[in-house]
Order: structure tokens, then C-alpha cells, then sequence
């Protein structure tokens, strides 16, 4: 879930960064796809430069792939009427755990999502 340990870096771009990273997930809202290609491109982008952007960039971008991946399902079973409602959740979920990680990673904590797949080491 959630690391209680402030880390290395803690200068007021690196948190700015690592905020953003986990933000641009929400980028799916307007682009398609925003969601994962968003935190990505920074990730590669500032992962040299920044510990922390690098260690959250990652997270989001493992998470934002998750849930895409969690969708699958529930998409299929809109023929059904049952996935409208999961996909409502799952929606729901993603924004609340992306304002969670943004509020952590403005702190200087690294935020670790529940149920995240880790695809991208």
C-alpha cells in the first residue's frame, strides 16, 4: 500500500515531478490511452535525473496498466449489463488512489498502489 518512509530526495521539482507522474493518470479522461502514455513519457523522460520520479513513475505506470487490464473484464460483461456498474467502481478506484498518491508523493512518500501489477521493473 503506502511506504511511511520519506525518501532520498526531497527538493520541491522532485515532488513536483513524482505529483505528476501519478496526475497524468487521469489524463485518460480526455486522450485515450492518456492514462498510461502520460506518466510514461515523463517517467522515461526524468527517471535519470530524479530518484523519487523515477521510483513513482514506475508505480503509476505499472497501476494505470492494471487497471486497464482490470477493465478488460468488466467491459466484456457490459452485454450483460453487470460490468456498466464494475466499470463505474473501477473508474471511481482509479481516481481516488491517484489523488492518494499525489497527495503522498507531494509529502515525499512512496506511494505503493493496492492490487498493482509490477510489469515494468
Amino acid at each position: 500500500m503506502q511506504s511511511t518512509e520519506p525518501t532520498q530526495s526531497t527538493d520541491r521539482t522532485s515532488l513536483n515531478l513524482a505529483v505528476l507522474c501519478h496526475l497524468l493518470g487521469l489524463a485518460g479522461i480526455i486522450v485515450p490511452f492518456g492514462h498510461i502514455l502520460g506518466p510514461l513519457v515523463l517517467w522515461l523522460i526524468k527517471k535519470n535525473e530524479y530518484p523519487l520520479v523515477d521510483d513513482q513513475g514506475k508505480e503509476s505506470l505499472n497501476f494505470q496498466i492494471s487497471v486497464t487490464l482490470y477493465a478488460i473484464i468488466p467491459t466484456l460483461l457490459t452485454f450483460v449489463l453487470i460490468g456498466i456498474p464494475l466499470l463505474f467502481v473501477l473508474g471511481i478506484l482509479d481516481i481516488i488512489f491517484i489523488i492518494k498518491a499525489a497527495m503522498a508523493a507531494g509529502n515525499g512518500i512512496a506511494y505503493r498502489y493496492p492490487f498493482n501489477l509490477r510489469l515494468v521493473k
